[in-house]
């Protein structure tokens, strides 16, 4: 087992598949598999390198020789989720949706543009009569 701040041994596919096959060929427990291989000397040592063996066989179970083979440390990327398509009526309202809010928009930016027409309209009078102009 590695110590705090020590890295962990890599074991090669090989030796994986190789302990896998001799534990199944040779009808080993966990335990004496472990003790074959590794030759432990306390029983925490040793429930670590059983752990380990049987995540093994359990890819090799389940995947094969090549499920061992796979780097499976680390986090793997999520990657961009992907995108549902919108049932048709949701598609088209909000299609809909965006056309009125463009009209909206185009209706407020003419107002606008009109408000700021009359104020210039205002001022240019009220410095003609010779009055201030209102802030």
């Amino acid at each position: 087992m590695a110590k705090k701040g020590s890295k962990q041994k890599r074991y090669s596919a090989e030796f994986k598949i190789s302990v896998i096959m001799d534990m199944r060929e040779n009808h080993l427990s966990y335990r004496e598999t472990v003790r074959k291989y590794w030759g432990t000397q306390s029983r925490t040592e040793e429930d670590h390198y059983k752990s380990r063996v049987k995540l093994w066989e359990r890819i090799y179970l389940e995947e094969g020789a090549a499920g061992l083979m796979e780097e499976r440390r680390g986090r793997k990327s999520t990657g961009r989720p992907r995108k549902k398509p919108l049932d048709k009526a949701v598609e088209e309202d909000l299609i809909a949706e965006n056309q009125r809010l463009r009209e909206r928009n185009e209706y407020l930016e003419a107002e606008v543009e009109y408000l700021k027409k009359l104020d210039a309209l205002v001022r240019e009078r009220e410095q003609r009569s010779g009055r201030k102009p209102k802030q």
